[in-house]
């Protein structure tokens, strides 16, 4: 064998032999830290997996706690409108019933008015025909007559 003095070669059977001797050194360290970091993203792996699972109960159970709110929800406005609709129903016949009442009010209201009429026009019809049978009489009855019409008045007047 004969010494080889060229450069180039010589340094790449020096790289190959450090490059081998690092690896056979640093193969024990630079595996222990790739195995923790594959450790690691194994464990990381399976906590998101934990926390997905997790999530997804969540949305379920949310999902599920938005459908009951929301049939609430709907229970309570149906609940609503019917009472919105019985209170709108008991207004209307109060309204019909204190209608019904200001109507009997103005009837009540207009019969004694016209009561009162009646026994104004009554009264002045009677003043009317009392002056007009006033005005006529006196010309009408002489004294002899008047005195009987006196006395049958007195007697009517002692049998009543």
């Amino acid at each position: 064998m004969t010494l080889n003095l060229n450069p180039l070669e010589t340094n790449l059977v020096n790289l190959v032999i450090v490059i081998g001797l690092l690896f056979w050194f640093l193969r024990g360290f630079l595996g222990g830290i790739l195995e923790r970091r594959r450790a690691a993203i194994l464990q990381e792996l399976q906590d998101a997996e934990s926390r997905l699972k997790t999530a997804t109960e969540n949305l379920s159970q949310a999902q599920s706690e938005l459908a009951a709110a929301q049939q609430k929800a709907e229970k309570i406005r149906a609940d609503g409108q019917a009472r919105a609709a019985g209170i709108r129903a008991e207004g209307e016949k109060r309204t019909i019933s204190v209608m019904a009442a200001i109507k009997a009010g103005a009837d009540a209201d207009a019969e004694a008015d016209a009561a009162r009429i009646k026994d104004s026009l009554r009264r002045e019809a009677a003043l009317a025909a009392i002056d007009k049978a006033l005005a006529v009489l006196p010309a009408r009855l002489d004294a002899s007559a008047q005195a009987k019409l006196i006395d049958s008045t007195i007697k009517n007047l002692e049998n009543a």
